[in-house]
């Protein structure tokens, strides 16, 4: 049984976010700038938050979670909430809308034309899966995963949100900064750019270089990728952490004065500073000087579903119903926990579980060119070899990868339904083994579709799946981009 101190977990989601709004605020005018600045606090007015997006996709996060619940939720659910609730066209969220509205399901959403899937708009809004899942990284990265390839499909946005998450959740158990970045090292790839921004800042800081020299570095070595992309700010992020010694104010400063994306590194370094030491370590004056109301800005408010209590009003809001959320997660994660007015107790070997990357690599070894189907009693993942775009009499190759749900063997048939004068050459069956203990396995089923003499922009080929043990008809679009 796990046991949280409701009151601790309380106090430190509440500072999370109110970490989150001081950071955003201001980090918000010096936003995109290239080169250095040298802030020393606030250089806006008194008395009001600025609206940010990296919270403001938070906002309906968590209304897709208090609508759907953690069992329903996935990127269809919350690619579904793109389209319906959140306005903005900017670089990588206009892409994946544009994409999704053409039927294209994630994480092909992110992946497709996406010159943004390195950038910035995924790890900025991870501290809702840490705080629904405190102290278990493995729960937060499943969510942030499907939340990440959204909009930046399997690319560096993606991975950098995974780090973010397993940090955020694992501060709230484990005071350590560098033993945090070990632990959100563990849940991406080793040789991803992330990792590698990551690691030289490590080396940096302790070779013994100064702080702007190490900036400096990160600057050169993410150069090629350029402006607003992952790796550089998240580096940021790391290098203020770092530098900043455990103190709040001068962990922000040296976040913000590296440049780039300003409000989304102050943010997120806010957010883990609240995490990790509470409202006790938050600097009165800066608390005060924007207090804790949230400011919107990217929510389409009168999208959202009848009956739903609609956006937080406030940081205190928003903490009450990220923690009532809590308990739910867990049950739906297997693990039983309750709120307690005694100390935190974890399970035995918690904390030396944290780094490792078993589940993390399930998440995160798949192609960008692809997306799951679910069929109750299965799941389908479709997988395109390089891009599904297509030309007239061009063949291009496909598999399906089939994740039995059952712990029984299966015989699926398939029917296909084709445009005119496409052609499907692959077997009309195909048997799931039963996955046993090894929820991983799979049985991939391979096809080959060559396009007619005509193509449209949206062409659909539609997998008709059905068993003889269960009632469910699936349908599997394979959806080639003319």
């Amino acid at each position: 049984m796990l046991k949280l101190n409701r009151e601790t977990i309380t106090d430190k989601i509440y500072a999370c976010w109110l970490g989150k709004n001081i950071g955003g605020t201001m980090g918000v005018p010096y936003e995109g700038k290239t080169e250095m600045n040298d802030i020393k606090g606030y250089s806006t007015p008194k008395g009001e938050p600025y609206p940010n997006d990296d919270l403001d996709l938070q906002l309906v996060w968590l209304a897709a979670m208090e609508l759907h619940g953690p069992y329903k939720l996935d990127s269809h659910v919350l690619g579904e909430h793109w389209l319906r609730c959140i306005p903005p066209h900017w670089n990588e969220y206009g892409i994946c809308k544009a994409n999704m509205e053409c039927g294209i399901l994630p994480p092909m959403s992110g992946e497709l034309n996406n010159r943004w899937k390195h950038s910035n708009g995924a790890w900025i809004r991870s501290e809702i899966w840490a705080c629904l899942a405190p102290g278990h990284p493995d729960i937060a990265i499943r969510y942030a995963v499907e939340d990440a390839m959204v909009d930046h499909g399997m690319g560096e946005g993606t991975y950098a949100e995974l780090f973010t998450a397993a940090m955020e959740s694992s501060a709230f158990l484990v005071q350590d900064i560098r033993e945090l970045i070990d632990i959100g090292l563990s849940k991406i790839p080793v040789e991803c750019r992330i990792a590698k921004s990551v690691r030289l800042v490590l080396n940096s800081y302790d070779n013994g270089l100064d702080w702007k020299e190490t900036r400096r570095l990160l600057v050169e070595d993410s150069a090629d990728l350029g402006w607003f992309q992952a790796p550089a700010n998240v580096g940021f992020v790391v290098l203020g952490l770092l530098y900043g010694n455990g103190d709040f104010k001068q962990s922000m400063i040296h976040t913000i004065n590296c440049g780039d994306d300003t409000d989304c590194t102050g943010a997120t370094v806010g957010s883990i500073m609240g995490i990790l030491h509470g409202t006790a370590g938050i600097p009165t004056d800066w608390r005060e000087f924007i207090g804790e109301k949230i400011i919107t800005m990217a929510v389409n408010k009168a999208a959202f579903i009848y009956g739903w209590p609609g956006c937080p009003n406030d940081c205190k809001e928003l903490t009450e119903r990220t923690v009532r959320l809590i308990p739910i997660v867990f049950a739906a994660n297997n693990i039983e926990m309750e709120f307690t007015d005694s100390a935190d107790q974890y399970e035995d070997n918690q904390v030396e579980t944290l780094k490792n990357r078993d589940y993390a690599e399930t998440l995160y070894n798949r192609s960008g060119y692809s997306y799951d189907i679910d069929l109750m009693y299965a799941r389908a993942r479709v997988e395109f070899e390089g891009s599904s775009e297509i030309r007239p009499l061009e063949t291009k190759k496909f598999r399906i990868k089939f994740f039995n749900n059952t712990q029984q063997s299966q015989n699926i048939l398939f029917r296909f339904i084709l445009p005119e004068g496409w052609k499907l050459e692959g077997s009309h069956a195909v048997m799931l083994e039963s996955k046993g203990a090894q929820p991983s396995m799979y049985t991939q089923w391979e096809a080959t579709v060559t396009a007619g003499e005509h193509t449209t922009h949206i062409n659909r080929v539609i997998i008709e799946a059905t068993s003889n043990s269960h009632m469910i008809t699936g349908y599997i679009p394979i959806l080639f981009i003319g």
